[in-house]
């Protein structure tokens, strides 16, 4: 991904979802990012996936990933999003990507 420009942009002040490279799942609103795909996420949560477990959302803030980091981006719908309940929700933890 070469330039996040056209893409990210009606992303801006949504909330957005973003899977990293190392599997991780982090959720917050889209502020910024530049030519590089560095995204900035302000209000945002890991969710940590378990079989055992409910989900566990760990509060990051202001947070900042690297492009070279990202995996994918997706828009998330809050109004769906807020009915979940995560503690009842059972997953398999995502697995890093292999390039």
């Amino acid at each position: 991904m070469a330039s996040g420009g056209p893409a990210l942009e009606p992303l801006v002040d949504q909330v957005i979802s973003v899977i990293t490279n190392d599997g991780r799942n982090i959720v917050g609103t889209l502020r910024g990012f530049d030519q590089a795909t560095n995204i900035i996420l302000d209000e945002s949560h890991e969710r940590v996936y378990s079989r055992k477990e409910g989900v566990q959302q760990l509060v990051l803030g202001l947070y900042i990933i690297r492009g070279d980091n990202i995996s994918v981006v997706g828009e998330v719908d809050e109004d769906l999003d807020s009915r979940l309940d995560m503690s009842k929700l059972r997953a398999h933890p995502l697995k890093p990507v292999i390039h």
